[in-house]
């Protein structure tokens, strides 16, 4: 007997029509344009001032503050909410030792204000471990990990194999038996790798403890949150940078996550037509850590004053970054990835030295013009950056608050970074302090 296919709800009426629900609540996303280093942490910092939750989205690693991981600063706010996403990687030994760092400090409200998600996966000690041995084998080939174990993890992730704080906050059993059989696992193709089984194991039931009251569905909880009467002001942090995204950055000189706007929707579990304001965080200059092409690097004078007065070294690893001109043709492919609403220029106060600036807007391979950023490393290495030269305007900057305070050069170079753009210079930073940020 055929099979019938009904279209009605069991009479003859035809089936009542659905009225979509719109997002209620559009999230602000604040990300990198650049390799990273841009200097996101003041306009976020400012932004999550009238903010209701924070997000943090992507790679999860330690940072060398006081308040060692940077997005724990938020929890510093009463009355904010924090959340750690599904798509970041959770170290949790790291985690439970910020907690007691916590404690010391006196801060009573950080417990009620962080979200951890129960779909994150978790950075074991091994992940690290392995991170070393793998950059080790490359030699010369090295890629400037940071060593955190945030590749291996990945690898595990993509692999299958990994655990995720859901199987952390079940049975002891069932976690004891993911947990042995990825660690021998690891142990058989790294011989030389040592993991204390047992004592990992013991470690993971006090951190379980401490973690269980913060873990919540997160894609449960931002759903609730979006589609809120109350008009929620939500606020997505962005990890790493656009240029370190592992499909749209310069692979493999890369992380291991999605660092561009589709990550948030990945990360957290919330449909695209949620995403409002995407907020670019441009530096003033470029620079990067670690290996791989960097078109208008400067290996002169002027990288070397931008490294010393710009203070650029790696907060995580200590490492130098190489540094060059500002370089548009990354920024202008950050905006076509992101779909950026409006910009930040930070760290304008360090070129105030300069007698002449250059900006980096168009690149040649071979005597043609590329219309876009180069997937191959191989042309990427081989192309001439078309530079624009400006006067520089060799006042501080540093004690500007205003738009208008600035020197006359200065407000040129960013009204042409806007004109190339053709995104709107909502901020400009022109020091470290917290107030030391001027709002167009």
């Amino acid at each position: 007997m055929a099979a019938t296919c009904c279209l009605t709800n069991g009479s003859d009426e035809p089936l009542p029509k659905i009225r979509r629900v719109p997002v209620q609540n559009k999230v602000t996303v604040v990300l990198g344009t650049q390799w990273g280093d841009e200097g996101k942490g003041k306009v976020v910092d400012l932004l999550a001032t009238e903010a209701d939750i924070v997000c943090r989205v992507q790679v999860f690693c330690c940072c060398k503050y006081i308040l060692m991981l940077s997005w724990l600063c938020y929890v510093l706010h009463p009355i904010l909410t924090h959340i750690g996403c599904s798509g970041i990687s959770i170290q949790s030994a790291g985690l439970v030792e910020r907690f007691e760092t916590r404690k010391l400090m006196r801060l009573t409200w950080w417990r009620e204000n962080l979200i951890v998600s129960d779909r994150a996966h978790i950075v074991f000690g091994f992940h690290q471990k392995i991170d070393g041995l793998l950059e080790a084998m490359k030699g010369h080939g090295k890629l400037g990990t940071t060593k955190k174990g945030i590749g291996p993890t990945y690898s595990s992730k993509a692999g299958r194999m990994g655990l995720r704080v859901s199987d952390l906050m079940g049975s002891q059993e069932g976690f004891e038996k993911k947990f042995r059989a990825l660690a021998e696992l690891y142990q058989q193709q790294f011989p030389d790798l040592e993991i204390n089984i047992d004592e990992e194991l013991e470690n993971y039931k006090t951190y379980k403890v401490e973690l269980q009251p913060m873990v919540k569905d997160v894609v449960h909880y931002m759903n609730e949150q979006i589609h809120s009467n109350d008009n929620k002001t939500i606020l997505i942090e962005g990890a790493n940078a656009t240029m370190l995204d592992i499909d749209f950055g310069t692979y493999p000189y890369v992380t291991s996550s999605n660092c561009t706007v589709g990550g948030v929707c990945t990360g957290l579990g919330i449909p695209p037509c949620s995403v409002g304001d995407v907020v670019g965080i441009v530096k003033a200059y470029t620079s990067r850590v670690g290996a791989g092409p960097f078109p208008t690097e400067q290996l002169n004078e002027i990288g070397d004053t931008l490294q010393k007065v710009g203070h650029e070294f790696g907060v995580t690893t200590g490492r130098p970054r190489r540094c060059g001109w500002l370089d548009l043709v990354i920024v202008k492919y950050s905006h076509v990835l992101n779909n950026l609403t409006s910009v930040a220029i930070t760290k304008l106060d360090i070129l105030d030295g300069f007698d002449e600036i250059k900006i980096g807007v168009a690149y040649k391979h071979n005597g043609k013009p590329l219309p876009l950023f180069p997937a191959s490393l191989e042309v990427l290495s081989e192309v001439e950056v078309d530079y624009i030269t400006m006067p520089g305007w060799g006042t501080p900057t540093s004690e500007c608050r205003k738009y208008e305070d600035l020197p006359k050069n200065a407000k040129k170079y960013l009204s042409t970074i806007q004109e190339i753009l053709n995104v709107p210079v909502k901020w400009v930073g022109v020091g470290q302090s917290r107030s030391a940020i001027i709002k167009l």
